[in-house]
């Protein structure tokens, strides 16, 4: 019950100074992390949270999960035909690029074998929705870039996971978990494809029949339901849960633009919900002896990964794309590391591979230092844009209106999380509530 109490005080004092939040570099994303810490056994010792208590994977399982199953619903697949190309070069090109980048530094900084500093890469490769969607939802920030940074950070988890896997495996674990033969992996994901293609065509199907149909009122729960059943699904079949969520709400979207409509604010609140009890519980995790026990060279490893690896992998993959220079440079900057990190890193640590406390503990501190700084920086990122440059999101326009046409009123920057939402109902403003 403490922890509960902890987080009620934390969502209240979240909710109080969100205006502050949505103006300036002050982010309540941090404000969990470190409340996290602060109750740790690191600290008051309020709570005891160990790397391998279940409520560590449950919380940062779920989070993700409902992130990129709102995610999927802002993805237009009209839209992504006439603008996939940045998209695939950043999962094409910058995420292996990323991948082997932090691999070579953690092997020549940190002294890790190269399975396992390659396993470290895997881990750290992907970018988190939950972050990106700070700057994504923001409307001073152009459409094109917005789509790029929500399809490349909705998609990467699922991408990374068969290499974690795989990498676990060839470390020489205990695990069950990492006995997964590249054919079990490849079918992990093409089940969690399939389910999430295949479970909102069925509740849509089942909508139209006769006699069939949701009451207003209970229509967001039409959505969360086939959430719900999606969840249970792939933990029940193996299936990759993450790909089958982001799959399952872009298609959810596609076939029913009005149950998206419905369901996109109480959506919105459940992401944000399961986002900040993720923080609070990795929060808890980061004791002064964890950052403790990493060396000097690990350190310089997070810094090169936050400020070179990522940023440099994107640019050039961007290389003579249609994005010009400032977008590229926001995009590069904006990778970081979250909830998918947390729970491929949990899979690590549960291994029992000889480094894996070691592999652990560097990518603990990572993720920590990417949240406090990308969930700070999306304000001032944003007013690099003038209002000028505003552009809705592909699937705001017309058929015939071209991706970079200006708005035709420029929008007024809003005051709050709720009026930026009202302003831009299809850009959830994940800044923070």
């Amino acid at each position: 019950m403490v922890l509960i109490a902890v987080f009620g005080v934390a969502l209240l004092v979240a909710v109080l100074v969100s205006g502050l939040a949505a103006r300036t570099v002050l982010s309540t994303s941090l404000l969990f992390l470190l409340a996290g810490a602060l109750v740790s056994d690191g600290f008051l010792g309020l709570i005891h949270i160990a790397p391998d208590d279940p409520i560590v994977v449950m919380t940062a399982d779920l989070a993700l999960f409902t992130v990129l199953f709102t995610d999927g619903m802002h993805v237009s697949f009209p839209a992504l035909r006439g603008a996939w190309r940045s998209p695939a070069r950043a999962l094409g090109l910058g995420m292996p690029l990323a991948f082997v980048g932090m691999a070579v530094v953690t092997h020549f900084l940190v002294g890790l074998n190269w399975t396992t500093s390659l396993l470290v890469g895997a881990v750290l490769a992907p970018t988190d929705p939950v972050f990106a969607s700070a700057i994504v939802g923001r409307k001073e920030v152009p459409a094109r870039l917005r789509q790029l940074l929500n399809v490349e950070s909705g998609l990467n988890d699922g991408l990374a996971l068969p290499v974690v896997l795989v990498l676990i495996a060839a470390a020489g674990p205990t695990s069950p978990t990492a006995e997964s033969s590249l054919g079990v992996i490849g079918l992990e994901l093409l089940g969690g494809l399939a389910l999430g293609m295949v479970l909102p065509l069925l509740v849509n199907l089942l909508v139209r029949v006769p006699l069939l149909g949701a009451e207003a009122k209970l229509q967001p729960l039409l959505p969360l339901a086939t959430g719900v059943i999606l969840y249970a699904a792939c933990h029940l079949t193996g299936a990759n849960p993450y790909l089958a969520a982001f799959s399952a709400g872009a298609v959810l979207a596609s076939v029913s633009p009005e149950s998206k409509a419905a369901f996109e604010p109480l959506g919105e609140a459940l992401a944000e919900l399961s986002k900040f009890a993720a923080l609070l519980v990795f929060g808890a995790l980061l004791t002064p002896r964890l950052f403790g026990d990493l060396s000097f060279g690990g350190y310089v490893a997070v810094v090169l990964s936050i400020v070179l690896i990522r940023p440099a992998s994107l640019l050039i993959s961007l290389l003579r794309s249609r994005i010009d220079r400032r977008e590229q440079l926001v995009a590069a900057w904006f990778g970081p590391k979250g909830f998918a990190s947390v729970v491929y890193g949990l899979l690590v640590l549960q291994a029992g591979i000889p480094e894996g406390g070691q592999a652990y503990t560097l990518i603990a501190v990572c993720i920590a230092f990417s949240i406090a700084l990308h969930s700070s920086s999306d304000v001032p990122v944003a007013r690099l844009f003038r209002v000028e440059d505003l552009v809705p999101l592909p699937d705001d326009q017309d058929e015939s209106a071209r991706p970079d046409t200006p708005a035709p009123t420029p929008a007024r920057p809003a005051d709050s999380v709720p009026a930026r939402r009202a302003a831009d109902t299809h850009v959830p403003a994940t800044k923070e509530i």
